[in-house]
């Protein structure tokens, strides 16, 4: 297989070949863990590295790992990535590490991860293998923080609540309120709430495919007419 321009690896990471939206890979954390913006982002992040890392490392050795034991060793090397994510958040992020819990060394079995490093990186070069890790963990923490956020304003009415467990605690102040209330909605906060939201964000992107799909088809329809006008002429 040879390397695909980046245009194309932008576009399939963002959108096109989205993890979540159009694989449906990752999806138990994906859905345990986007309660809230925060808990998204930070699951996102550490996804996105650990994807990153895994197709640049993979790409920089294919030609010497042999066919049959391929998946192992690509499965301790996606390890070896969590392992060193794991210890950052716990040394950094303490409060979140403990707030994603084992969803963290679970990363190592996230079928978008080893799906990338042996569908891709195995059977490309370098630079196009780590652009695929990066716009797939970015497509992949879009749609978590996207989750999270719809889940965290209609499940308890806030937004970036808990940002000081990832960014400091000067960010204790971006926490947005828009209602007040002693009794949650427990059905957005819990992983039922998130297989609707999740359900209503890839009808959306059906729609606006299907949309961007039919304009594209009369164009085309348009642009022949003209020309058999003019040939015609």
């Amino acid at each position: 297989m040879s390397d695909i321009d980046n245009k194309t690896i932008i576009k399939n990471g963002l959108w096109d070949n989205n993890p979540a939206l159009v694989q449906l890979l990752g999806l138990c954390p994906l859905l345990a863990v986007s309660n809230t913006f925060i808990n998204g982002l930070g699951l996102g992040l550490a996804t996105l590295l650990v994807l990153a890392g895994s197709n640049a490392s993979v790409s920089l050795v294919r030609h010497y790992i042999p066919k049959d034991i391929r998946i192992p060793i690509f499965v301790m090397m996606i390890a070896s990535f969590v392992t060193n994510i794991g210890l950052l958040m716990n040394a950094y992020t303490y409060d979140l590490y403990l707030t994603l819990g084992i969803f963290i060394p679970l990363i190592v079995t996230n079928c978008a991860i080893i799906g990338r490093a042996e569908a891709f990186a195995s059977k490309n070069s370098f630079f196009p293998s780590l652009l695929d890790g990066i716009m797939q963990g970015l497509g992949f923490t879009a749609v978590l923080c996207t989750l999270g956020g719809l889940r965290e304003m209609i499940g308890q009415g806030t937004l970036f609540s808990g940002a000081e467990q990832l960014l400091g605690s000067w960010a204790s102040h971006l926490e947005i309120s828009f209602y007040l209330t002693d009794a949650k909605f427990l059905f957005a906060i819990l992983p039922p709430g998130a297989f609707v939201a999740l359900g209503i964000l890839i009808a959306i992107k059906n729609i606006i495919d299907s949309r961007a799909a039919e304009k594209a088809k009369q164009r085309t329809n348009n642009q022949n007419i003209s020309g058999d006008i003019i040939t015609n002429e």
